[in-house]
C-alpha cells in the first residue's frame, strides 16, 4: 500500500505539468487506477513476466510491478515511445525498486519473452492487435483494458484479424471490460 501511494502522489504530481492521465479522474486513482489495474492479476495469477504497451504513466505496468514485487522471476517491461514518459517511469522504478525494466520505444519492435501482455488507452482494438502482434504470436496471453465501446472494437478488429477472445466486466467500473485475447493472425485478403 506505501508503494501504490508513493504513485498515486508521483503520478499527481507529474500530472500537472505533463498529461498522463485525466485530471479529473485522480480524486478516484484507487478505484479508477489502481484497482483497475490491479484486478488483471485475477486474471492471470501463475503469471510472472508481463509486457505493458504504451505504459504511459504506468497503468496498469506499475501497479503489477508494485503487487509483484518480491514474487520470484517477476518481471514487468513499461514500453512506451515517448522519451518524457519513460524518464517519468524509469524514476518510479528506481524509487520504488519495482522488479521492471523501462523500454523507449516502439511496443511492435520489442519481441521480449512474456506469459501476458496488456496496455491500457493506447489505441482502438484493431490497431493495439497490431502493436501486441509479436507478444500474441509468441504465446502471450492478452488482456486489454477496454472501455464502454469494446464490444465495437472487437467487431472492427476482426475484418482485420482472426483472434480467440472473451470480453470480461471490469470489476472496478460497470462500463469497463477486460479483453482477453489469444491465438492472433491477421485475416488474408
Amino acid at each position: 500500500m506505501a508503494d501504490l501511494e508513493v504513485f498515486r502522489q508521483r503520478l499527481t504530481d507529474t500530472n500537472a505539468v505533463m498529461n498522463l492521465v485525466g485530471p479529473d479522474t485522480l480524486p478516484d486513482f484507487w478505484n479508477r487506477h489502481a484497482w483497475d489495474s490491479a484486478q488483471l492479476l485475477n486474471h492471470a495469477p501463475e503469471a510472472s513476466r508481463w509486457a505493458d504497451l504504451g505504459a504511459g504513466a504506468g497503468l496498469p505496468g506499475v501497479v503489477l510491478a508494485i503487487l509483484l514485487k518480491g514474487r520470484p522471476g517477476a518481471h514487468i517491461w513499461l514500453i512506451d515511445s515517448l522519451a518524457k514518459r519513460c524518464r517519468f517511469l524509469e524514476a518510479l522504478v528506481r524509487e520504488l525498486d519495482l522488479p521492471a525494466t523501462v523500454i523507449n520505444g516502439r511496443a511492435e519492435d520489442n519481441k521480449v519473452a512474456v506469459d501476458v501482455v496488456t496496455a491500457r488507452a493506447v489505441a482502438p482494438l484493431d490497431r493495439l492487435l497490431g502493436y501486441a502482434q509479436p507478444y500474441l504470436q509468441s504465446g502471450a496471453l492478452g488482456l486489454f483494458l477496454k472501455g464502454e465501446k469494446a464490444e465495437g472494437e472487437l467487431i472492427e478488429a476482426r475484418r482485420q484479424w482472426h483472434f480467440d477472445a472473451e470480453l470480461i466486466p471490469s470489476q472496478s467500473d460497470a462500463r469497463g471490460r477486460i479483453l482477453s485475447v489469444r491465438r492472433l493472425r491477421r485475416v488474408r485478403p
